[in-house]
């Protein structure tokens, strides 16, 4: 198949261009390539997939030096001309978009970028699917739309009308519109809501990787809500595993009224958690990254952040029915992993 990848030098995104290359497909990875964090790591991802970061110009196709057919091009999504373009010339089977502004706490302070990036971005992505009718369009959305739910584990029926972040309100209307094209135009849509995901080539503003940084350099990490957190932390592996599955998926099985759920439609629509499904307190966490950095951490406690939550647990169970989804790295493995690539990236000995 060929298949575009948007936000393919991201963190996720990298994992997944990986996959499915090795899967012997046929793919287009884009980025803006933005400043939301150090670009360098950006950079080293393209890098590590035969990306000559010299010859990257915005709108051109830089073909890979070591993947058989992978292209990338630094292109923004917010760019309609442009993406209508890429896809009036490219013929895309499946198109997965993980390409978003991340991050709920910045999104308090900074909240145009969400507006242009996961609104208008999107919306552009919807469009170039309306006129160019790939088989499948899978998107990233998130486990914090379930915002102030209490119940757990959280379960794509639930309702999910109380987000607390700019990010969580700008995935949720993500949702809302993929259901409207389904509807309207006969788009098969597949919305993912990723869990806490974690590992090797990570974002440099999630926790691991700021743990274990403060870990081997000896500085000082904020612990909100008292350490009282409890995270359904997803291995980087097991989630592209689930986003190919999904990707996989040809059309969803039609409905009769008395099935629909939230997460489902008489539309050609659905809506997956996609996690690991075994929560782990950060404490837990924070004592694996001690143990394989064999460095103690100095912690800076303090209240619940803004736009934070408590407690997340996914439950899969209609991605595992309709896919075979199943993680299989348990947090002990996820840990050491990222560690021992953290030190080899960063040159610690």
């Amino acid at each position: 198949m060929k298949i575009l990848v948007t936000g393919a030098a991201g963190f996720i995104g990298h994992h997944l261009v990986n996959l499915l290359i090795k899967e012997n497909h046929d793919v287009i990875g884009i980025d803006s390539i933005n400043d939301y964090y150090d670009v360098s790591l950006k950079h080293a991802r393209l890098k590590a997939q035969g990306i000559k970061i010299d010859d990257v110009i915005y709108g051109k196709s830089i073909p890979s030096s070591i993947l058989n057919e992978y292209n990338f091009v630094n292109l923004d999504i917010t760019d309609k001309d442009s993406m209508f373009e890429l896809f009036k010339n490219s013929h895309f089977d499946v198109v997965c978009n993980l390409a978003a502004q991340a991050g709920v706490r910045y999104s308090i302070e900074h909240p145009e970028a969400y507006i242009d990036a996961n609104i208008s971005g999107f919306l552009n992505i919807l469009e170039c699917c309306k006129t160019f009718r790939p088989n499948n369009l899978v998107y990233a959305s998130s486990s914090s739309v379930y915002g102030l739910n209490t119940k757990l584990p959280f379960s794509e029926d639930d309702p999910v009308d109380h987000p607390i972040s700019l990010y969580a309100a700008t995935k949720r209307t993500n949702e809302l519109f993929a259901h409207t094209y389904s509807h309207l135009f006969g788009m098969h849509t597949n919305g993912l809501r990723f869990f806490t995901v974690y590992g090797p080539w990570g974002r440099p503003d999630m926790a691991l990787f700021k743990f274990t940084k403060a870990a081997l350099e000896g500085s000082t990490i904020q612990v909100f809500n008292q350490g009282n957190m409890t995270r359904d932390f997803t291995y980087v592996d097991d989630i592209v595993n689930g986003i190919y599955k999904v990707i996989l998926i040809n059309k969803s099985k039609t409905l009769t009224n008395d099935e629909i759920t939230p997460s489902t439609s008489s539309a050609d629509y659905k809506i997956y958690n996609i996690g690991n499904s075994s929560p782990v307190k950060l404490s837990t966490f924070i004592d694996l990254i001690e143990e394989y950095t064999g460095n103690k951490i100095k912690k800076e406690y303090l209240p619940m952040q803004d736009g934070d939550v408590e407690k997340t647990f996914a439950d899969v169970s209609h991605l595992n029915k309709d896919t075979n989804y199943l993680p299989t790295t348990p947090v002990e493995i996820g840990v050491k992993n990222f560690v021992e690539w953290y030190k080899d990236f960063y040159n610690y000995k």
